[in-house]
């Protein structure tokens, strides 16, 4: 099997393509045919050692994954040799073969393409994970959307319209906000020319939003802080922009509000079926047509580097896909 490996941190242009002997599946594990895997911005951290999960080297990057089962260990049950699936790995999935628990994979709905079920376990498992759990967002709700044409953003858009919010998107062009806006936005916020912090409470005829969901970080986190609603709820989902952002806690009590951290890989863990609720509503919601799971580009396995510069300098529109 063709297997993309970190064998020394660096940027993506460090990766290298290797042959490495076909994976056999223990006892409880599958041995998955992998079709399509889902890119996220850890993944450039991970290869260069910016990330809180370390593997040991050599490595693959790529987490969320979709395929075909190859073969089945011994005491696997509910699975058979074909059968389309998708999961998550802390990382790993960035080769043609990959070893996973059983527990761990579910069925594609035959509605989803394997590319659009490799985007969502995380992505959207973040995004629900965020505003129904971590933001208790409700129905009449303002929802602001950091870095919302990227791929968390874009299912911040979508799980927010489906939950009855009103959406305001929040990216660095113009071209960016309007696809935001045919993807369900209510409004749109240039944060490259605008000022987030009025225009968030213009829009809101200076309430604020209530709920404000950052992926971001860098110099946008303090002033959509400093415009958030009384008893509003500061997401804090990552840090895209570069820096991470020191926020003055005093504007926490000026406006009653909450700085909530998602850490959703450590839900996944600790809460497992709640995470499968979660997920199975997605499906729902994506079988009712209310979330997209667009995909912005999909790229061969020898062209990882280009995939994950594509997320890096923000130019992404959804999700980012390698195609093993």
């Amino acid at each position: 099997m063709k297997a993309v490996l970190c064998k020394t941190f660096g940027p993506p242009e460090s990766l290298v393509i290797e042959e490495l002997p076909d994976p056999s599946a223990g006892a409880g594990e599958v041995v998955v045919a992998v079709t399509a895997v889902g890119l996220n911005f850890f993944d450039n951290l991970i290869i260069k050692n910016m990330y809180q999960v370390k593997p040991p080297m050599p490595f693959s990057p790529g987490s969320e994954f979709a395929g075909r089962i190859l073969s089945l260990g011994d005491g696997v049950t509910g699975f058979k040799i074909g059968d389309r699936v998708a999961g998550n790995l802390s990382h790993g999935a960035a080769r043609t073969q990959i070893v996973a628990k059983a527990t761990a994979l579910a069925p594609i709905p035959d509605a989803l393409t394997d590319e659009q079920a490799a985007g969502l376990v995380i992505t959207y498992g973040t995004t629900i994970h965020a505003l129904k759990d971590r933001a208790q967002l409700k129905p009449g709700e303002t929802l602001a959307v950091l870095g919302a044409a990227g791929g968390v953003g874009l299912a911040a858009i979508e799980l927010g319209k489906a939950m009855g919010a009103r959406v305001i998107a929040c990216a660095s062009t113009d071209d960016k906000l309007a696809f935001c806006k045919a993807h369900g936005a209510d409004e749109g916020i240039n944060y490259a020319t605008e000022d987030l912090k009025e225009r968030l409470r213009a829009l809101t005829d200076g309430k604020g939003p209530d709920v404000i969901y950052d992926p971001v970080g860098d110099k946008y986190a303090e002033p959509a802080l400093r415009a958030i609603a009384w008893e509003g709820r500061f997401l804090v989902i990552g840090f895209a922009g570069g820096e991470i952002p020191k926020i003055p806690l005093n504007l926490t009590l000026l406006k009653s509000c909450d700085i909530r951290g998602v850490f959703w890989g450590a839900f996944a863990q600790r809460n497992p079926k709640a995470n499968s609720e979660n997920l199975a509503q997605v499906a729902r919601w994506t079988a009712e047509k209310k979330l997209s799971l667009h995909v912005h580009a999909t790229y061969p396995l020898e062209r990882i580097a280009d995939a994950l510069n594509e997320i890096a300098t923000r130019k992404a529109k959804g999700k980012v896909i390698l195609k093993p």
